[in-house]
């Protein structure tokens, strides 16, 4: 008997859910990560405060281009490989299988310590937000109520997640558009000024050191593609999403900060910052605010953590089940709730290992808004910033193999400049991570982190290499995706699965 006809290897028995997502709901995820209120009250505070520089404003708006320009190659790879493993199945087509796997093994530890991080921030503000109301709960009580709810998000429908995401995301851009109208409508000199945003200030010592501050806080954006096989007509959706999940946040935040010294005035918002901290923006504005609208912003600013916790977990469970499904990982992990269709041992996974490190933090009394939240944003992002840097150049192979595939800008011009660009930013990213975390000169830490990564990527690279020699059917398929190919080949019908199956495997060695 004849059988059906198809266009690709069997590769899972179930797949994650299709066409969910359209490209509000990716942006909401992609912006989500880069949680531009969080990044606002915290992140500029801090730049200002520690760096001393007030160039911020314009140091974000260069952090936006730079990432911009890294984003044209980036959705170039878009529009023709759709899978969930992103960063993994780019660097796999550009770079090599062996290759792929590295980062996949560098993608894992990063992202994880992003979303865990960020429950530690997330169970701070929430103890403190309750505590103005009188009621007396753990930082680590809180944490749990959260990753309660990221934990069951992140099993139920992706468009569901989504519909929370636009909420709260809709919410937090419209306080901090209030926020900053409210104080450049109230200079603190007695007048808009504009000598934070003068480009002279480009050329002074701190910049590189602001830069690296401002890039990790646009991490996360990136997650539109980790969710390419779960959008409407994906070769448009990610595009269009990607693009204005890194213009949002920088525009947000360069005109945040650059409001803040005009509320604060130019020559005293540095001191303002060191004096004030997190509370900076909210001190700014409660002289000339009704009392509520401060009380939101204060909450908005735990739902921001919130909305990132949950951009994460859907990117680390995603990229678990893209690995899952293509055997780096273990075959259950290829496996997608059969109703919801979302990655159900990767979620499982990723909050088994979150609550762990909960109970840690707590059971060994450890800061958890310095050495979970701060640290674990910063070594996960600077995973992430090796994945970039990797991924730049992986757009430049692959396409000087496919060169008619997309023009010379987008081929080759900006993946060039982005992996120079980026070259610069992870060097002095690696160089001053001491800095970063905050620790002293003869601290292991300076170099703990790297070598952790490098030894996870030494690793991918073994394990790629045990794949190739042991298993070339499996090796085959990786970064391959649900149908063992790019979209942009042409599909062809096949008469039988195991013809099907060996073509591809020929096709891609």
């Amino acid at each position: 008997m004849a059988r059906t006809p198809t266009t690709g290897p069997d590769i899972v028995a179930r797949g994650l859910a299709r066409n969910r997502l359209g490209v509000p709901s990716v942006v909401f995820f992609g912006v989500a990560g880069a949680a531009p209120l969080t990044v606002i009250l915290g992140a500029i505070s801090t730049i200002y405060s520690v760096v001393g520089n007030t160039a911020v404003p314009l140091v974000y708006f260069v952090a936006a281009l730079i990432l911009s320009v890294f984003t044209v190659g980036f959705v170039a790879m878009s529009r023709h490989i759709v899978n969930s493993g992103a960063f993994y199945s780019y660097i796999s087509h550009g770079l090599g299988r062996v290759t792929g796997v590295s980062a996949a093994f560098v993608a894992l530890p990063a992202y994880a310590a992003m979303q865990i991080g960020l429950l530690g921030l997330f169970g701070v503000v929430a103890s403190g937000i309750l505590a103005e109301f009188g009621v007396k709960a753990s930082w680590f009580v809180c944490a749990l109520v959260g990753w309660f709810l990221v934990a069951v998000l992140g099993m139920l429908w992706v468009d569901m997640s989504g519909k929370v995401l636009a909420v709260l995301l809709t919410a937090e851009i419209t306080i901090v558009l209030i926020y900053d109208a409210v104080m450049i409508a109230n200079p603190g000199e007695g007048k808009v000024a504009f000598e934070s945003l003068a480009p002279q200030q480009l050329l002074s010592t701190e910049v590189v050191a602001m830069l690296v501050l401002a890039i990790a806080g646009f991490v996360g954006f990136e997650a539109t593609v980790v969710l390419s096989e779960e959008a409407k007509d994906p070769k448009r959706t990610i595009a269009r999403a990607t693009h204005w999940a890194v213009l949002l946040p920088g525009l947000l935040c360069g005109v945040s900060a650059w409001a803040m010294s005009v509320g604060a005035g130019p020559g005293r918002i540095v001191q303002a910052a060191q004096d004030q901290k997190t509370n900076l923006v909210f001190n700014l504005v409660g002289a000339h605010v009704p009392e509520v609208l401060v009380s939101i912003g204060y909450v908005l600013f735990l739902t921001s953590v919130f909305a990132a916790m949950l951009a994460f977990h859907a990117a680390v469970a995603r990229y678990q089940f893209a690995l899952g499904r293509e055997r780096v990982l273990p075959r259950p992990w290829g496996y997608a709730h059969p109703r919801t269709g979302a990655p159900l041992l990767g979620s499982i996974t990723q909050s088994v290992l979150a609550v762990g490190v909960l109970v840690v933090y707590f059971v060994t009394k450890t800061d958890p808004e310095l050495y979970l939240f701060a640290w674990g944003t910063v070594v996960g992002g600077l995973g992430v910033l090796i994945l970039m840097w990797g991924a730049s150049a992986a757009v430049i192979a692959f396409f000087l193999r496919h060169r008619r595939r997309e023009n010379v800008w987008r081929a080759q011009i900006a993946p060039l400049l982005a992996f120079l660009l980026l070259s610069v930013v992870l060097a002095a990213t690696v160089i001053g991570l001491g800095d970063l975390l905050q620790v002293g000169p003869e601290s292991p830490f300076r170099w703990i982190f790297p070598t952790a990564y490098a030894i996870f990527a030494l690793f991918g690279l073994g394990w790629g290499v045990i794949m190739r020699g042991l298993r070339p059917m499996d090796y085959a398929g990786i970064g391959r995706g649900a149908e063992g190919r790019i979209v942009a080949d042409i599909p062809v019908q096949r008469a039988a699965h195991s013809t099907a199956l060996s073509a591809n495997v020929a096709h891609h060695a």
